[in-house]
């Protein structure tokens, strides 16, 4: 590579890409966040067409959309933190006090009523499914504002015009955040106000309170809002690419299937397979793929860590590595709680005695609740800046 001068001077600046840019390239992008929402409409459609939907989930269903997606993604978490050593004594910490305070938390939560357990664990996975929303937008605004800086400070009237860059990113920020968050709460406030009718829950029957009455009365309001939140980002993406030239096709992509697949599971339908498709598979892919692109960066980078070693085997051994987790996990609890898929893991007699659940099933809970609380700072800029694998995962 030249460093003549001439070379320097003659060097084209860093651009926005006119549809990026992108976290893993726009292949890679589409397929992920677009190719599982399209998945998952799909799959309701041909539930509605083969007489699956309305109905609950079945058993095939369950293996592949539970099993295989949502608990599975819990534990690709592990690949971020606690199969890598080094990780782990960098944040001690972290690693040790997050999971005994979300136990004890549990087990009080079971001691004063095994539905106050659920409930709170219901409205912390509502939210942590919101915020990871709102961090796939973030992770596209930032990677859009590094070059937007990059070429404004190459271009000749760069003093000028920086309080002017820094509003309109301001203004992104605002209107991405409010639209991922109406989008998905206005589902959920319709949900809340529908409560009795909805055939489906998140956890068990009756862990989302009953605020029916007041819901009700502000929802015609929320719609609106939801209406009017959707069409100010549109005129916002129509805008930015009038002016400036681009729009982040990723972005759009993960607000609209967002809108998408709340809106679809939750409001426009009304059954339990249609609602666990639409809500695990926009979830759990995405994050499975950014899981497995971290720890492919962090084996070139570390390859002596345990998950490093795992990844040896590629998508081949991550994916399996992960259900057999959940196979397991999904193994104790039905021989010991559920007892719902005796066609899996065989019949059970076992009958436990309250005061075993109210230590055992916050046990079985605690990978879910970790994950919960975890994902909530490993991706915060600190992180990022601190973790090279990380940066490279996100395509920083």
């Amino acid at each position: 590579v030249s460093t003549s001068p001439t070379a320097t001077h003659a060097r084209t600046p860093a651009r926005v890409p006119a549809l990026g840019p992108w976290l893993w390239g726009a292949r890679v992008d589409l397929g992920v966040f677009a190719g599982s929402a399209a998945f998952a409409v799909l799959c309701v459609f041909a539930m509605r067409a083969l007489g699956i939907a309305p109905g609950s989930l079945p058993p095939w269903a369950w293996l592949v959309f539970v099993l295989g997606i949502d608990v599975s993604h819990v534990y690709s978490t592990l690949f971020r933190t606690y199969l890598d050593r080094e990780e782990v004594r960098r944040h001690r910490v972290r690693y040790l006090v997050v999971p005994l305070v979300a136990y004890a938390l549990g087990v009080a939560l079971y001691a004063a009523g095994a539905l106050w357990f659920w409930r709170v664990l219901a409205y912390v996975a509502v939210f942590h499914f919101i915020r990871q929303q709102v961090g796939w937008v973030a992770l596209y605004r930032a990677r859009a504002g590094a070059l937007r800086r990059e070429e404004h400070l190459r271009s000749d009237n760069a003093q000028l015009g920086a309080s002017v860059l820094v509003r309109r990113q301001n203004l992104d920020k605002l209107i991405d955040e409010v639209t991922v968050y109406v989008s998905t709460l206005y589902p959920v406030l319709y949900w809340h106000a529908n409560l009795a009718e909805t055939r489906f829950t998140w956890f068990v029957q009756g862990d989302f309170v009953d605020v029916s009455h007041v819901a009700s009365s502000v929802l015609p309001i929320a719609r609106g809002v939801w209406v009017a939140a959707l069409l100010v980002f549109a005129l916002r993406q129509l805008w930015l690419l009038k002016q400036e030239g681009f729009v982040q096709l990723g972005k759009c992509v993960v607000v609209a299937t967002t809108a998408l697949t709340w809106y679809l599971g939750i409001v426009a339908t009304n059954s339990d397979a249609e609602f666990t498709v639409t809500n695990v598979v926009v979830h759990g892919v995405p994050y499975m793929a950014l899981l497995y692109f971290y720890g492919q960066a962090r084996r070139r980078e570390a390859p002596d860590q345990p998950g490093s070693q795992l990844l040896v085997g590629g998508l081949l051994a991550f994916a399996g590595s992960l259900l057999l987790l959940a196979f397991v996990e999904e193994l104790i609890w039905d021989r010991l709680v559920w007892k719902d898929n005796a066609w899996l893991f065989g019949a059970s007699d076992v009958n436990l005695a309250p005061w075993v659940l109210c230590f055992l099933v916050p046990l079985l809970s605690l990978p879910q609740f970790t994950h919960y609380l975890l994902d909530g700072v490993l991706w915060r800029r600190q992180d990022t800046r601190e973790n090279a694998a990380q940066r490279a995962a996100i395509g920083m």
